[in-house]
């Protein structure tokens, strides 16, 4: 593969359409300097002097879909709330369709708000609600879901878990069903909850934490031979086509039935790797669906992952820079 091979790849994405469904956030930054300590208790006074709002959780995995250049919608059950609307606002300001939103009186908007100074995390609050969607909100989201599917027909899903109720067992199997019945590629971000519940999906993309919690396993040597062991007992439950486990510090594996290696981490300056994992399934998927190839998935989306490491709080990936860094992996990786 040469560079004019990986720049096609890269234009081809904004020909994708694609849906992320799972548990939004409304990522909140609360910036100030501390100069004292409160006469009230042991604890560091901030002043405010900026609040920043970012989108997080699934609308992360849609920001970097749509700063790859994707046509991105986002289907989730969010408060009827201000912090709702905030989200909603953020999201069309990206250029991503909030048709797919539905709204709840019964739940808040998740809101996590981060106090910062000089770049270091003092506090965070989380108002939120983890309960599972009530009957009479799972079943008008999933119609709408699957009427929203059948109609437009794109040629990815995306399921980004976050344990806050939206993915139930019952959401996730009617989805999958219905993908792999009309031809549309699905890939999932799954924590401990639902670990074992996406059957049939094509890409199963947990991280090395979420893989012992969620089989029981402890995994004590990072190798070819315990992930393949992995695999092995994931297809066993899931059938899926393909596991890619990301392993922090020591990269990414992968392995369809036919390939398999671990691509090693490329060394950076990280500054925080908040929301890197929303990255790394978003440029997974896309690389994925335009072309088949597993290595390049992983090689490219380990490269993004490690891009916005480098960077304070939730940020998406900035697609020049990616290609950039894919391009002098190829040129590399020829000579």
């Amino acid at each position: 593969m040469n560079k004019i091979e990986i720049k096609k790849i890269f234009e081809d994405i904004s020909n994708l359409h694609v849906v992320v469904i799972g548990d939004v956030m409304l990522d909140n930054y609360w910036w100030g300097d501390v100069e004292r300590i409160s006469p009230e208790a042991p604890v560091p006074v901030v002043a405010l002097n900026k609040r920043d709002y970012r989108l997080g959780g699934a609308a992360n995995v849609a920001l970097n879909c749509r700063a790859l250049g994707a046509k991105v919608t986002l289907a989730s059950v969010i408060g009827d709330d201000s912090e709702g609307m905030n989200l909603i606002q953020l999201a069309n300001e990206s250029n991503i369709d909030t048709s797919l939103l539905m709204k709840s009186w019964r739940r808040p908007t998740t809101t996590k708000i981060r106090v910062l100074s000089r770049n270091q995390q003092i506090l965070r609050i989380d108002d939120e609600v983890t309960d599972d969607l009530y009957t009479e909100e799972e079943h008008p989201f999933i119609d709408m879901v699957l009427k929203y599917l059948q109609r437009l027909k794109p040629q990815l899903v995306i399921f980004e878990d976050y344990n806050k109720g939206v993915l139930k067992e019952n959401v996730i199997k009617k989805v999958i069903e219905h993908c792999n019945h009309i031809g549309i590629i699905t890939a999932v971000d799954p924590k401990k909850k639902n670990f074992l519940a996406y059957k049939n999906v094509t890409i199963f993309k947990p991280n090395l934490k979420e893989v012992r919690e969620g089989l029981g396993l402890s995994i004590d040597n990072v190798n070819e031979k315990e992930l393949n062991e992995v695999h092995r007992i994931l297809y066993e439950n899931l059938h899926h086509d393909l596991t890619y486990i990301t392993l922090s510090e020591k990269g990414v594996y992968y392995n369809n039935g036919f390939v398999y290696s671990i691509i090693p981490t490329h060394i950076r300056n990280i500054a925080d790797v908040s929301g890197a994992g929303d990255t790394v399934i978003a440029t997974a998927s896309l690389i994925y669906t335009i072309t088949k190839d597993v290595k390049l998935m992983a090689e490219i989306s380990n490269l993004a992952g490690g891009l916005v490491c480098e960077e304070v709080g939730v940020v998406s990936i900035k697609k020049d820079k990616l290609l950039n860094e894919a391009e002098l992996l190829i040129l590399k990786s020829n000579q």
